[in-house]
């Protein structure tokens, strides 16, 4: 379980990566000097659907917010469906950080509140190793709501290990629409995400916190692994690593997953009635398993099928 809620912080920090980036002192923010060199590259084949009828296509296609610079996957097939699209659809726009640092303001501070250090009493020393390794100083996140700070460890991890942060998928894909002037659909917004984390019970996101610190080394080695299965297009490796042990809690699985899957797939069935091809690129958890968005539309009678790599 532990290891999955680590994932699900991870998915859900470079997602956000815009908002939560401002958090961090500016030394924890850098990166390691000490980073090893460039890999060599990694030619991807990552997982893409096609759902058709008569005059409408919309590709399916699941990807990593955040992905080394090496792995090379907006080519053949999903380039080829990308161009084919005149609409591109994400799960939000993170296009604009001032808005989404507001919306971050807005819902990640609790100025009253005892401090973050107190909420996690006996758990408070793993805690603070994991902000002394990472350069944070130790009263920095004592204001955020502890989901808040799930998110901000691993994204400074990130950064601290040179990983750019505009080297997503959803980033690559919002500066090529902006150059092709394709239309930018989304799902959500960002303060809607930060919102099913925030109404969260405090201690069930005090427990995501918690089993975040416990995991914290492991968060690099669980990231490479999320990218390699990606990238070899393994959507069931990817049920594992991301969904699998979700259902351990309910609460989380519900909110994060399956009323998020539901929704995207109404979305899809509703857009199934006006022709044109659209590109719809949600993260790749979300089109894996059986809550998955294929398993969803099946009920609806469309057919997502899966396009050789």
């Amino acid at each position: 379980m532990k290891n999955n809620i680590l994932l699900a912080a991870l998915a859900s920090a470079t997602l956000l990566l815009s908002s939560v980036g401002p958090m961090g002192s500016n030394r924890a923010l850098a990166a390691d000097p000490t980073a090893a060199p460039a890999a060599a590259t990694i030619n991807a084949d990552p997982a893409l659907w096609v759902i058709k009828d008569a005059d409408t296509s919309i590709y399916l296609f699941g990807t990593v917010h955040v992905l080394k610079d090496n792995i090379k996957w907006f080519d053949g097939g999903v380039k080829a469906a990308y161009d084919a699209s005149q609409e591109v659809v994400l799960e939000a726009d993170i296009s604009d950080p001032a808005s989404q640092q507001g919306a971050m303001m807005r819902l990640a501070i609790d100025p009253d509140g005892p401090t973050l250090s107190e909420k996690l009493g006996t758990d408070n020393a793993a805690y603070q190793s994991v902000l002394s390794g990472l350069g944070i100083p130790s009263a920095a996140f004592d204001k955020l709501e502890p989901w808040a700070a799930t998110l901000t460890l691993p994204l400074v991890s990130f950064m601290k290990s040179g990983i750019k942060l505009d080297s997503g998928v959803e980033m690559t894909l919002l500066a090529t629409m902006k150059a092709d002037g394709k239309k930018l659909m989304t799902l959500e917004t960002v303060e809607e995400q930060m919102g099913y984390l925030d109404a969260l019970p405090e201690a069930i996101q005090i427990a995501f916190l918690k089993s975040t610190v416990a995991d914290f080394p492991k968060a690099g080695p669980l990231t490479d692994e999320v990218m390699a299965v990606w990238a070899k297009g393994n959507p069931e490796a990817l049920d594992m690593l991301l969904n699998k042990s979700m259902a351990a809690t309910p609460q989380v699985e519900k909110v994060l997953l399956n009323d998020r899957n539901a929704r995207w797939a109404e979305w899809v069935e509703k857009r199934m009635a006006k022709p044109g091809t659209v590109f719809m690129a949600v993260g790749a958890g979300h089109l894996a398993g059986k809550n998955s968005v294929q398993e969803k539309l099946k009920a609806k009678k469309l057919t997502a099928t899966r396009i050789p790599s």
